[in-house]
């Protein structure tokens, strides 16, 4: 087990150095001066090369690339050409709000996903199953932004009972803030709902045709018990793979639904970090999802040999 988790930190390591140097081309060849973005169009060119010299950006793209992994292993991000802060104090603000977000959509897509699939395999044809069908249909179709706004119509404009935007904090009003939270992870929760329904659905009735739930049942269990003592945990190793996806979705969808809802997450701050051609921002917000992403999808990896003993076994 200990030999298996060094591989896959390995791994993870190795990953996320490639992923770094990815983003690092990436930006660095993105058209535009930052230092003729931050000085404007009427800089002197003496004073745009004194910029461009402070910045770095007249070094060779491997040493700047060397210098910025080096500082952030170090937990030194650089520092915000637009706000003159450290990139690392607007991340660590930013999280508080990206992260809560995130797991609130992860727990209300399970807590949607779970009954409903199970239920739908478990009456394959009824009622509950084409509900279930129509339901993953219609939500993945329809984007979480779009959904988003149809919240803010509904609840926000029509019913006055929640916030239509903006954050007011966790230190001077919790509640306050999990009511502004609700409608975005519901906006982003319903998408990965309707995935999360079909391939709970199609693993429940996988494994109710394996011999153990066949045995169960001529052993006289009822079939509510067949289905969530037996069937659904056995059905937990494709939901994990699912979640691990779906929190790569969530980052992605968070970049939208932050800006439609006027949060001040890590998604508006990439947005604003873009449209101001922050560089040092950018590269450090993308980074960030990046590796936020790879350690989920590690834990959910880890995760599979907890729940299911038969993947201990082979892998040892």
């Amino acid at each position: 087990m200990i030999a298996i988790m060094l591989r896959r930190l390995a791994g993870l390591f190795l990953t996320l150095a490639a992923v770094s140097l990815l983003i690092f081309v990436v930006m660095d060849v993105l058209p535009g001066d930052p230092a003729s973005i931050t000085l404007g169009t009427s800089a002197s060119p003496d004073t745009l090369a004194a910029l461009r010299e402070e910045m770095g950006l007249n070094q060779p793209v491997l040493l700047r690339y060397l210098h910025w992994l080096a500082g952030v292993a170090h937990g030194d991000f650089g520092r915000s050409y637009t706000y003159g802060v450290p990139v690392a104090d607007l991340i660590a603000e930013r999280l508080t709000v990206t992260l809560p977000l995130a797991l609130m959509a992860i727990l209300l897509s399970v807590a949607i996903a779970l009954p409903l699939g199970a239920s739908a395999a478990a009456r394959r044809g009824g009622a509950i199953d084409n509900f279930a069908t129509f339901f993953a249909q219609t939500s993945i179709a329809v984007p979480a932004f779009w959904t988003g706004l149809l919240l803010i119509l509904l609840f926000s404009t029509r019913l006055g009972i929640l916030p239509s935007g903006g954050f007011p904090g966790w230190s001077s009003a919790p509640w306050s803030a999990l009511t502004a939270l609700l409608m975005p992870a519901v906006s982003l929760a319903i998408p990965q709902a309707g995935v999360m329904t079909r391939v709970v659905r199609a693993a429940v009735l996988e494994t109710r045709q394996q011999p153990y739930a066949r045995t169960a049942l001529a052993k006289g269990l009822s079939a509510r018990r067949i289905l969530w003592q037996h069937c659904v945990p056995n059905a937990l190793v494709p939901m994990l793979a699912i979640l691990g996806l779906q929190f790569t979705f969530l980052v992605a969808g968070s970049v939208l639904v932050e800006n439609v809802f006027n949060l001040p997450g890590l998604g508006r701050l990439a947005y604003q970090a873009l449209s101001q051609r922050d560089i040092v921002v950018m590269q450090d917000v993308v980074l960030v999802f990046a590796g936020l992403v790879i350690i989920v999808n590690f834990l959910v990896d880890l995760s599979y040999l907890a729940v299911d003993p038969r993947l201990r076994s082979e892998s040892a």
